[in-house]
């Protein structure tokens, strides 16, 4: 049988917190611990309450992040933390429950009083410290009658267990297992052995639903003293959430994910062609993305306002009809001296960075994240900063429309202050001008060049070599994103 795979910040988190006699267990889907040893699955594990400081500064000390849950989403005594792991560049999931905390997925209306029971009952397996099997048995069965045997669960088609659920439930419901469940249920006095039963048959293939739902409501009203809500409205609250969040998802194309506890931020990706910027801005996106919210911006070429997509689309018909010729790249030496229709469009270049910027300062301030391809450094970087001040300077034909123009692209760049992470991609010019075959050797060497050759150190950034590998080139970037977030 071919060996599983453990994450090694997953052994060293486990061989720590035993270590330092942290009161935990891995308290659900214990029939998979080797896809949580794997970060498949995320860690659920059940922390006692007088370790709660030392378990949260042991995650920490390990480079964990704590992340919020949406509002509505939040649990009493539920955290969630997420780890990186370096080696294979895995996302680790800790999901560190302070009470038992269960029942249906769209309202976790529960809290189970067994923490300290449940807790002294474990043992320690190969890797994580596990309840025992009893323990488990119980609240499985109390958790998959909450969540698929109840009639409003069965109306919302949430009424079978999934193949991992089932393959969960007849792992435990041994005999020898099923045989010592009396000693758990003397600590959950309003459940009978009677009513066990009748729960365990409930979620059996091919039940009848007229059981189940009975089964579902017994358990319910067993469990009145332990619901966080009373029951009518907790319905009132699934029905509602079951209907608003696949109109959130399918009509709005919007799911709200969990932020960084510590804020957010905004990261700016710069380098010359050929250094990587999107490939390595993709990466961080998919990797940060699934749980967590982020957004996507360009600065160097910012999506264009009505008011640029107006005076553009004039600016273009004068072009067609050859009133001026076009001008493009400010990097090509055959370019003569830039009419007034260059410098239109340059000043709304400009607006719409700051534009940019603004969405991603306010975005970011939210808690969230965001990555810029490129960014606009005035007086540093010529590349994405102010074009107009060195043109007029160069234009034989000056008159105040010019220079105000030129005002105008300053003041919108001025009020562009440096991101939260900047993180530059070096690459040789030479190296840059092999790997962009798609555009010339001129403007490539030279915007290539111009990264090259600052001092990025004025502005406090993290420099990478990305003459290496894409690949290691974007473990390092991560690792340095991870230290920041």
């Amino acid at each position: 049988m071919e060996e599983q795979v453990k994450l090694d910040l997953i052994v060293k988190l486990c061989d720590t917190l035993n270590a330092k006699r942290i009161g935990y267990c891995h308290w659900k889907s214990n029939t998979f611990l080797h896809r949580s040893a794997s970060g498949e699955n995320d860690l659920d594990l059940l922390v006692s309450r007088i370790h709660a400081q030392k378990f949260t500064e042991i995650l920490y000390d390990f480079g964990f992040k704590e992340s919020l849950l949406p509002g509505e989403e939040e649990l009493p005594g539920v955290r969630d933390y997420y780890g990186y792991d370096q080696k294979t560049g895995k996302m680790i999931h800790v999901h560190a429950h302070f009470q038992l905390i269960l029942g249906n997925d769209l309202s976790k209306n529960y809290r189970l009083p067994l923490e300290q029971v449940y807790l002294q009952s474990s043992i320690q397996q190969d890797l994580f410290r596990v309840p025992a099997c009893e323990f488990e048995l119980v609240v499985l069965v109390i958790r998959m009658v909450l969540k698929h045997s109840t009639w409003d669960s069965i109306l919302m088609r949430h009424g079978q267990l999934s193949s991992s659920e089932r393959h969960e439930l007849i792992d435990l419901s041994t005999e020898e297992t099923v045989a010592k469940v009396h000693t758990v249920l003397l600590h959950l006095p309003n459940i009978s052995q009677a009513l066990f039963g009748l729960c365990l048959q409930s979620i059996q293939p091919d039940c009848p639903y007229w059981l189940r739902i009975k089964a579902g409501e017994q358990l319910q009203k067993a469990l009145r003293s332990c619901a966080r809500r009373p029951h009518g409205i907790d319905i009132i609250l699934k029905l509602a959430r079951r209907v608003w969040q696949p109109i959130l998802r399918r009509g709005f194309k919007y799911a709200r994910k969990s932020s960084f506890a510590n804020g957010g931020l905004l990261i700016t990706i710069v380098g010359g062609d050929g250094a990587g910027k999107t490939t390595v801005i993709d990466e961080l996106y998919k990797w940060l993305s699934e749980k967590h919210e982020v957004k996507k911006l360009h600065m160097g070429k910012p999506v264009w306002s009505w008011v640029t997509t107006f005076i553009r689309g004039i600016l273009k018909i004068g072009t067609l009809l050859r009133l001026y010729p076009f001008e493009g790249d400010v990097y090509e030496e055959s370019l003569q001296a830039h009419g007034t229709p260059w410098f239109i469009r340059a000043v709304c270049t400009a607006r719409d960075r700051y534009l940019t910027y603004i969405e991603a300062r306010k975005f970011s301030s939210n808690g969230n994240l965001v990555l810029c391809d490129r960014y606009s450094f005035p007086g540093f970087m010529k590349m994405d900063g102010p074009q107009c001040e060195d043109a007029l300077a160069g234009s034989k034909n000056t008159n105040w429309l010019l220079q105000f123009l030129v005002n105008k692209e300053k003041s919108y760049y001025q009020q562009i202050r440096l991101p939260d992470l900047l993180i530059v991609l070096k690459v040789d010019p030479e190296i840059a001008v092999q790997r962009k075959v798609e555009e010339t050797e001129t403007s490539v060497r030279a915007r290539s060049s111009e990264v090259w050759g600052l001092d990025w150190k004025k502005l406090s950034a993290f420099e990478v070599d990305a003459n290496r590998s894409r690949e290691d080139a974007l473990s390092e970037v991560k690792a340095i994103v991870w230290e920041h977030l």
